[in-house]
């Protein structure tokens, strides 16, 4: 045997080898994450900012509060948890075999930057997967200039502050305008005001008419305007979000995603106090302000959103520690169901936008403008029928389609597929 082929590598993880809980919280996420989406499949994209929709009553309003309350940050922040989690697994299975790091997950980042700009350009602008390449890359980064060394709690603390910072700066300006007694706007202002309102509106009704009645091309088209400034924002939310995945990994540094069982009182912790303090502000926020209205209530909502994005971040780790918790209780049976979908995470995610433009975009089946509880009753149903896919392919095959290639990019060499 020649020096090469003895040479450690890394290669995919046996199904032995998974930590179930982490496959349970990963499908959890994924459900939420389609609770907050599904709104933009039938909304556009260019509001994402303004908060809750105006005009809505009855069940409408109650189903977007709670998903404005419950969901809205919540669980892109626990991808981001899981992420770092990934990220700080794989880093750990490499030094126990000697074998290299840095060239198998710079591959893994890239393929996964080029499936997020991918999926932003042919399927749905509201794509996060090229900023979590671009968090991961700031990962790397780190990894160079010493993070191996770093103890698990400075690592936690030091991904705190790059996470709360900018929300924390956020609050403080909205905060600072509340107070102050601002003079009434000089004309010039005003007109300024108006001008801005006025190309958010033209950018809102432009996206609108293209969902709602253009073809695929029309879609491709408005989106690859967008290019530049969804790569700025890729970019500019990856520190953010590299600040998420170093509180992620410290839960594997730690020890305690390694053997969860071994650490249900510190879940049951961050259950409890996690929960009611995220929820707890996330409530205070909504109170503050849901929509934002340029001109009348600017301060209230910049207060609102970042007290907001900082509520998020104990909320998640508050579900995060009750799932794992009811995983190891009487809510096992029912919480399993989520790890078949968990491990197909990136198939399904990216089937999400598939199947949900398909559904409401006007190329497909035209169902924009969908009412709140017809969206849920959507998310329902295609959740469901993705956990009985995901169990079903599962049964037949150790990857996921996507997750199959992914790993395949990542490793330089086909795993198997089959399991038989």
């Amino acid at each position: 045997m020649n020096a090469r082929a003895a040479a450690p590598h890394l290669a995919p993880v046996a199904a032995g080898e998974r930590i179930v809980a982490l496959d349970v919280v990963r499908g959890v996420a994924l459900l939420g994450i389609l609770l907050m989406n599904v709104e933009f499949f039938s909304r556009p994209i260019a509001d994402l900012e303004s908060g809750m929709a105006a005009g809505l009553h009855g069940a409408d309003l109650w189903i977007a509060w709670f998903v404005h309350v419950f969901v809205r940050g919540k669980f892109w922040t626990m991808f981001s948890l899981l992420f770092g989690m990934g990220f700080a697994l794989m880093l750990l299975r490499a030094d126990a075999k000697g074998a290299p790091f840095g060239w198998p997950y710079l591959r893994r980042t890239l393929v996964l930057a080029l499936l997020g700009a991918a999926h932003y350009l042919l399927l749905w602008a509201g794509d996060i997967l090229f900023a979590y390449a671009m968090g991961a890359l700031l990962l790397l980064v780190a990894l160079v200039a010493g993070l191996r060394r770093m103890p698990p709690a400075r690592m936690a603390k030091v991904g705190l502050a790059i996470y709360l910072l900018p929300f924390v700066l956020m609050m403080v300006g909205g905060a600072n305008m509340l107070v102050a007694q601002p003079e009434p706007p000089s004309a010039e202002q005003a007109q300024e005001l108006a001008q801005r309102v006025q190309e958010h509106e033209v950018r809102v009704a432009g996206e609108a008419r293209v969902m709602a009645g253009g073809s695929h091309a029309d879609a491709v088209a408005l989106r690859v305007d967008g290019l530049p400034k969804f790569i700025g924002i890729g970019v500019g939310f990856g520190v953010i979000v590299a600040g998420v995945f170093l509180v992620g990994a410290w839960f594997v540094r730690s020890g305690a995603m390694l053997d969860p069982a071994a650490h249900l009182p510190m879940f049951r912790r961050m259950a409890g106090w996690g929960l009611p303090v995220g929820l707890g502000l996330s409530v205070v926020a909504a109170l503050v302000a849901t929509r934002a209205v340029p001109g009348q209530n600017d301060a209230e909502f910049l207060f609102a959103s970042g007290l907001a994005a900082v509520a998020a971040l104990p909320a998640s780790v508050g579900y995060i520690g009750a799932v794992v918790v009811g995983l190891h209780g009487r809510a096992r049976r029912w919480l399993a169901w989520f790890a078949p979908a968990g491990r197909m995470a990136l198939s399904n995610y990216l089937a999400q936008s598939l199947l949900g433009t398909l559904f409401f975009y006007g190329y497909g089946l035209g169902q924009w403008g969908m009412s709140r509880s017809g969206q849920l009753v959507f998310v329902l149903a295609l959740f469901g029928a993705q956990m009985l896919f995901s169990r079903w392919w599962l049964s037949r095959f150790r990857f996921g389609p996507l997750e199959w290639l992914w790993r395949a990019a990542t490793y330089g060499r086909w795993p198997p597929l089959h399991l038989h």
